[in-house]
């Protein structure tokens, strides 16, 4: 007796999750919908093509996958982003890079921005957009943002 049935099979890549570690000690699985959020918060109401930023994201998983690493600091995503971003759009590179670098005063901020608004690039807008901010930092700095103590 013979079977003369039909078996296919399919080979899948069973691979184990991308760990990262954060700065505070912490490990979580990498998440793409978490990367894709934080660049879109850096990104919003900027001119880009429509996809660039799930292209970067498909882009930067991809390069974390080539390092054939189990786990991934964080602070390489980071910088990942930064150079993307740097080249994509200077306001969101700068948004990015405040929340990112946390900056821890006014000056490390300017000196930022100085140094991005010093860089030759081609002229998409968002350099006269940084003209506008390195014209706010010391008008922000002189507001001092300081917390008032609310009595209750």
């Amino acid at each position: 007796m013979r079977c003369e049935l039909r078996f296919t099979t399919y080979e899948r890549v069973h691979s184990m999750p991308l760990m990262i570690a954060k700065r505070d000690g912490r490990r979580e699985a990498f998440s793409s919908e978490k990367l894709e959020r934080s660049l879109r918060t850096a990104c919003a109401k900027r001119p880009l093509e429509v996809g660039a930023i799930s292209k970067m994201v498909v882009n930067i998983e991809n390069e974390l996958h080539k390092l054939s690493k189990a786990e991934v600091e964080a602070r390489v995503i980071g910088e990942m982003c930064i150079e993307r971003l740097k080249i994509l759009d200077r306001v969101a590179y700068i948004r990015f890079a405040s929340v990112y670098r946390d900056f821890q005063d006014v000056d490390s901020f300017t000196k930022e921005v100085e140094a991005l608004a010093e860089t030759p690039d081609e002229d998409d807008g968002s350099k006269s957009q940084l003209r506008l901010i390195e014209d706010d930092v010391p008008r922000l700095a002189r507001r001092g943002r300081r917390r008032r103590a609310r009595h209750g």
